[in-house]
Order: C-alpha cells, then sequence, then structure tokens
C-alpha cells in the first residue's frame, strides 16, 4: 500500500502557474513510476504526466506538453508538477498516482491520492 497526499491546488487566472505537489509515506515509492491523472467535471479521467523511478523517462498528454513539468525526489518522497500557462480547460481534480512498475503508469495506475481542485479562470 502507498499513501499519498496531494497539495497545491487553488484558484488561478489563464495564464497563471501552479505547482502541485505529492507527498508518500512509504519508502517503496522511490522504485516505482509516479504521475498525474486528472477529472474535470463531466467527463472522464485522463492522463497527464508521468515519470519513472530515476527521473531518465518522462511523458506528458499532448494537451499540457510544452506547458507542464514533472519531476519528483525519492529522497523526500514527493512527484510535483508544475503547471504553466494555464487555460480555463486544465480546470480539474488532479490526482497523484503511483504505480507497480518502475518505468511509466498504466492507464489504471495501483494507487491513487484523494485529488486537489485546480481551477483556471478565463
Amino acid at each position: 500500500q502507498v499513501q499519498l497526499v496531494e497539495s497545491g491546488g487553488g484558484l488561478v487566472q489563464a495564464g497563471d502557474s501552479l505547482r502541485l505537489s505529492c507527498a508518500a509515506a512509504e519508502e517503496t515509492f522511490t522504485r516505482h513510476a509516479a504521475g498525474w491523472f486528472r477529472q474535470a467535471p463531466g467527463k472522464e479521467r485522463e492522463f497527464v504526466a508521468s515519470i519513472n523511478w530515476s527521473s531518465t523517462l518522462v511523458s506528458y498528454a499532448d494537451s499540457v506538453k510544452g506547458r507542464f513539468t514533472i519531476s519528483r525526489d525519492n529522497a523526500k518522497r514527493t512527484v510535483d508538477l508544475q503547471m504553466n500557462s494555464l487555460k480555463a480547460d486544465d480546470t480539474a481534480v488532479y490526482y497523484c498516482v503511483v504505480d507497480l512498475n518502475s518505468g511509466v503508469v498504466s492507464g489504471d495506475p495501483a494507487y491513487w491520492g484523494q485529488g486537489t481542485q485546480v481551477t483556471v479562470s478565463s
């Protein structure tokens, strides 16, 4: 079991930046892929970004590529999502995830945080 706690959500204006952070309680986090998903009102949950255990492999959804950056600090057991040039379409609940492999998070990761709301006003 990996417990995840997100922080950093809030209300911002279009064009602003926001940084989400996720802390894991277990040391096993350091050996697993981590990432972020999001769910907008009335929409399916969707993949946002993924990072492997050693931070040597990252991937992004096309909708956020060039604007969002995922990073992790295994010493602190955290994974962050830096979000720049935010748009109204980025409004969603953002979930931190950890999967059972060390590479890329799957479409249905094993562990989920409780979510943090990001609202972007236009």
